[in-house]
């Protein structure tokens, strides 16, 4: 799977990449919204992880744009952050994502969640 990471944070975004990279996925990172939208246009990623705290274009903004674009709306959108608060998971739903994923991660959690989505397309393509 062709995966987008998009954090502000180089740590999160270079985790994120050797952990996705071991399990056999091509990575792209961005670290902001702006960077993120070129790249999603780009290079039309199967699955996206965004942070939801991030300068200039926040990650519900960024979210919100991409399921706006019919191009782009079906691909499936993990927010990411350090809090798990229940009204972060619901503006969450509101503007598309999928999935919350509550920063630190490890690499379990992120390749499970990468799996899920895998075998949901897996599903839909058959």
């Amino acid at each position: 799977m062709r995966v987008l990471v998009i954090d502000d944070s180089n740590t999160i975004r270079r985790s994120a990449e050797l952990f996705l990279h071991q399990g056999g996925h091509e990575v792209l990172l961005a670290d902001d919204g702006f960077d993120a939208l070129a790249k999603v246009h780009d290079h039309a990623p199967d699955l996206i992880f965004c942070d939801i705290l991030m300068p200039r274009l926040d990650g519900y903004q960024t979210c919100a744009i991409i399921k706006g674009h019919p191009r782009h709306a079906g691909v499936p959108v993990v927010m990411l952050s350090s809090k798990d608060g229940l009204f972060d998971r619901a503006r969450g739903r509101m503007v598309g994502s999928a999935e919350y994923l509550t920063k630190p991660f490890t690499k379990d959690q992120l390749l499970r969640a990468v799996d899920r989505f895998a075998r949901a397309r897996q599903a839909a393509d058959a």
